[in-house]
């Protein structure tokens, strides 16, 4: 991989970046020999676009991921640009409905991004906010374990979360934090209209500045012996938990 090249390996990730025709996809490499379903699907989206297809052996695309999970399809194609607090205000802007997003408070594991990216888009929220600093962006790992929702969901990233949370309460967004110090459990909390779930950092939690710009803190009910949950696990409780109730 050299330092032009962005690529992007796995089924998901590659079908999602073939149907956005928006995307400039500047190389395909698939895996020799390989004749099933899925790949087939790869490949008719490929002919369509006109793409030039590079049939090579499994070992060349160990070395094109990094010997990451390709699942025999890599493609070099330029990231998505992440928003900034403009684009953020545009966004909002044109939303119809209420806003449901998450905000991410310096997650810097691509894994742990990438499972929040996907999560994202599986509750239905319509934008992810995170920190320009100390916090991971959109890597080849994030695009790869995102499987696609790094192409679906907005991905915004600020300078200063604390203001941009000002700016978010402004709009009448209700802003829901959780933390495992919490009096109350996310279950008893209302997270229907306008809402932004705000997660922390891994081991951290949330920053103060950011837990005091929360209108509520909310706690995972644990019964178990561990204190704490992976942060995009319990980005998940907390995702649908307000998606279920939004869904009622």
């Amino acid at each position: 991989m050299t330092g032009s090249q962005h690529l992007v390996h796995g089924l998901h990730a590659v079908q999602a970046a073939l149907n956005r025709p928006e995307l400039t996809i500047r190389g395909v490499w698939v895996e020799q020999g390989r004749r099933d379903r899925r790949m087939a699907a790869v490949l008719a989206a490929c002919a369509e676009r006109g793409l030039t297809v590079q049939r090579v052996d499994r070992r060349e695309l160990d070395r094109l991921s990094g010997g990451a999970a390709h699942q025999g399809v890599v493609i070099d194609c330029p990231p998505m640009p992440a928003g900034d607090e403009v684009g953020l205000e545009r966004l909002l802007d044109g939303l119809h409905g209420d806003p449901f997003l998450l905000v991410l408070d310096q997650v810097q594991d691509p894994h742990n991004l990438g499972a929040c990216l996907r999560t994202a888009d599986a509750a239905g929220v319509q934008a992810v906010i995170t920190t320009r600093d100390r916090a991971a962006g959109l890597t080849p790992v994030v695009h790869k374990v995102a499987s696609g929702a790094t192409r679906s969901v907005p991905f915004i990233q600020v300078t200063n979360l604390a203001r941009t949370l000002d700016r978010l309460r402004q709009r009448g967004i209700w802003l829901v934090g959780a933390a495992g110090d919490a009096p109350t459990l996310v279950h008893a909390l209302d997270l229907k209209g306008p809402l932004a779930v705000v997660m922390g950092a891994e081991g951290g939690g949330l920053r103060r500045l950011t837990r005091e710009r929360c209108d509520h803190l909310a706690k995972i009910p644990m019964v178990g012996t561990v204190e704490s949950l992976n942060v995009s696990v319990a980005t998940g409780v907390m995702l649908f938990e307000a998606l279920r109730q939004r869904l009622v």
